[in-house]
């Protein structure tokens, strides 16, 4: 996280609303890159079941991880789903460590296809400020990412947008997907704390929607940026807008897929 800068030079869309910018800076660290492909490697399985799983295969760990759970590298889609992860892990760590959400990590590790985007919204996180009990303060927030790392990134901003848009209606069936995969991991305390989300009308609770674009450039195009308009938006009130970019990001996506496999 420490390599994700604010530049000091927020945007504004059309419609005049302020969007943060972050610049990944990301270095050729081993010790921090290899924590990283750790981290990216848990999303998608559990360092303690990758043997049992791979039993019977005659594959290696690293094989099994890159013809089984990985999208691939070279044949379509798997490289659009591999950014499309990328950014959505990235988000979903900023959300977590920077903004101070529980994330559950459960959107990759029961794909069944590997070459294929999960369904449902992209991020939830989850924040209770009381130890005991339901609070009107408890926040729940849900964002939508869309990446763009090829030859001829553009900032994909107005797609997050569209997509956020459709996270009202699909946030009972993403908070129930969350609760039900936490029930097969035998966490039902967890499971608890996504129910407390379940029911805005008895429990209420603030909602915070996000729209992320992450996009492989060394500079934001201020231009692209202005001509995004949000107010179409149902939850304008409430909706934050974002552009992470960084130089090479697709080099060090395929990097860390690299590592998670070959050190696992």
């Amino acid at each position: 996280m420490a390599w994700l800068v604010d530049p000091s030079t927020p945007l504004k869309t059309a419609d005049g609303r302020n969007v943060q910018v972050l610049e990944l800076r990301h270095q050729k660290d081993e010790v921090v890159l290899r924590a990283w492909a750790k981290h990216f490697r848990s999303q998608y399985c559990d360092d303690g079941q990758i043997d049992a799983l791979r039993d019977g295969t005659g594959l290696s760990r690293a094989e099994y991880l890159r013809k089984i759970k990985f999208p691939d590298q070279f044949d379509p889609p798997g490289p659009s789903i591999r950014s499309g992860d990328f950014a959505e892990v990235l988000v979903a760590d900023y959300v977590e460590f920077a903004l101070g959400f529980w994330v559950p990590r459960t959107r990759y590790n029961n794909k069944t296809v590997r070459n294929e985007s999960t369904k449902g919204s992209d991020i939830i996180g989850f924040l209770c400020v009381g130890k005991e009990g339901d609070d009107a303060k408890d926040t729940l927030a849900v964002f939508e990412s869309k990446a763009s790392l090829g030859s001829k990134a553009v900032v994909r901003l107005k797609d997050a947008i569209e997509d956020s848009a459709k996270d009202e209606m699909r946030k009972a069936e993403s908070l129930n997907a969350i609760k039900q995969r936490l029930l097969d991991g035998l966490r039902k305390a967890d499971a608890k704390r996504v129910e407390r989300f379940q029911n805005l009308e008895d429990r209420p609770y603030r909602e915070v929607y996000g729209a992320a674009a992450v996009v492989s450039c060394a500079a934001v195009p201020a231009a692209e940026v202005a001509e995004v308009n949000a107010s179409a938006h149902p939850k304008t009130a409430n909706l934050v807008l974002m552009v992470i970019n960084g130089i090479d990001l697709m080099d060090l996506v395929h990097e860390l897929y690299r590592r998670a496999a070959d050190e696992a």
